[in-house]
């Protein structure tokens, strides 16, 4: 069987990593560079720091800060036109998911005809993509999504309301410029929350259906760096060291999920798109108990495989654990980060269960799992995480 593997990205990684991004910028002659961010950043100055690096290399910014918590296509239509009108030819992100995701889309409708469901993945829109994208390069300010690292983005489409994702190897950023001094600021319970987002990746990515093992070791190395940098960086937001090891963990579980992903993710996504919830927030809620479910609704389904990576897992905490323990520790794990533990603090009302279920029935990330899961089955998971 064959299996194909991808690492293409540059990573600048390092304290003050950010000055070296002119090194990397490429259009010649040199072109404005359109700066994708939001307002959060600009406000707190990250933004006008950015733009000083490089107009110090003589180069033209044009910033385009209208981007939403969760990107809807507005954002990515208006980005795109930016792009024309001022006649970009690269494209700097700064920020976290959002502002990735968009930057990503910008560069593809900026260069092809068509709207955003043109290009939907679940559609076959992978194939509408065809020319080459601007050089992207990544400044990611949380240590979460990865998404320096990805193929893909996630943006709402005005005419279903849902989250549309596009993938394509072409969406992957050209460089990762991975500056611990850029995300100091970020306040603890963000901090908590997208630490577990990276987390839920190396987790997911860890116990997926495939075979790669290039993504298992790093999805395990990502583990390790999360349970060691994670309740440093949340208690001590100005350890460089832990913010550092952050940022690297959370490219690592970007990289290993390109192996896959799971049930957590397909359940997490619909309580972002009813009730807005932080995508890292929805994962801690859910991953406790979607590994608990599985053990003791679904343990004929596991392999002897599938028992020893929970085994693993747990080991990275408590050193004798079993895998019966990996639940409970990640439960731990997430309250002394101080992250709520009851899916209803996201809202969640039970007659939400059966719609929500099928939503995440018909998430990509589902059929990743390493165990089938029915609407039925997703639906129950959802109900004992509530009544948790």
């Amino acid at each position: 069987m064959l299996h194909t593997y991808h690492f293409p990205t540059t990573i600048l990684f390092g304290i003050g990593a950010l000055e070296a991004l002119p090194g990397r910028l490429r259009s010649k002659p040199p072109a404005p560079v359109l700066l994708v961010t939001d307002r959060g950043l600009v406000e707190a100055g990250l933004c006008a720091r950015v733009e000083a690096v490089i107009e110090r290399a003589g180069r033209d910014v044009v910033r385009f800060d209208a981007v939403h918590p969760n990107p809807v296509e507005a954002d990515v239509v208006a980005g795109a036109a930016r792009y024309r009108e001022a006649g970009c030819a690269e494209i700097v992100a700064l920020g976290g998911g959002s502002p990735m995701d968009t930057a990503k889309v910008i560069g593809v409708l900026a260069t092809h005809d068509g709207a955003l469901l043109d290009f939907d993945a679940l559609r076959g829109g992978d194939a509408r993509i065809v020319r080459p994208l601007p050089p992207l390069h990544a400044i990611p300010t949380t240590a979460g999504t990865g998404s320096e690292v990805g193929r893909s983005a996630v943006v709402v489409a005005q005419a279903t309301g849902r989250k549309t994702i596009v993938f394509h190897p072409r969406l992957m950023p050209a460089t990762a410029v991975l500056d611990p001094a850029l995300t100091v600021g970020l306040p603890p319970h963000l901090t908590a929350a997208t630490g577990f987002d990276a987390l839920t990746h190396a987790v997911e990515a860890y116990l997926a259906r495939g075979h790669h093992p290039m993504a298992d070791a790093i999805a395990l190395g990502a583990v390790e760096f999360v349970a060691r940098h994670l309740p440093v960086a949340v208690a001590h937001g100005d350890d460089l060291d832990a913010r550092g090891g952050m940022l690297v963990a959370a490219t690592m579980g970007a990289t290993a999920f390109q192996k896959g992903l799971g049930a957590v993710h397909a359940l997490a996504h619909p309580l972002s798109n009813h009730y807005g919830t932080h995508h890292g927030l929805a994962n801690a809620l859910l991953l406790p108990g979607v590994l608990a479910w599985q053990l003791e609704h679904r343990r004929a389904a596991f392999s002897d495989d599938l028992l020893r990576r929970y085994e693993r897992l747990a080991r990275i905490w408590e050193p004798d654990a079993r895998a019966e323990d990996l639940p409970a520790i990640l439960a731990r794990f997430r309250a002394d980060l101080g992250l709520a533990g009851r899916l209803a603090a996201a809202g969640v009302q039970p007659e939400d269960v059966p719609q929500l279920a099928a939503e995440a029935y018909g998430d990509p990330c589902r059929p990743e799992n390493p165990i089938d899961l029915g609407r039925d089955d997703l639906a129950a998971i959802y109900r004992a995480v509530l009544a948790a």
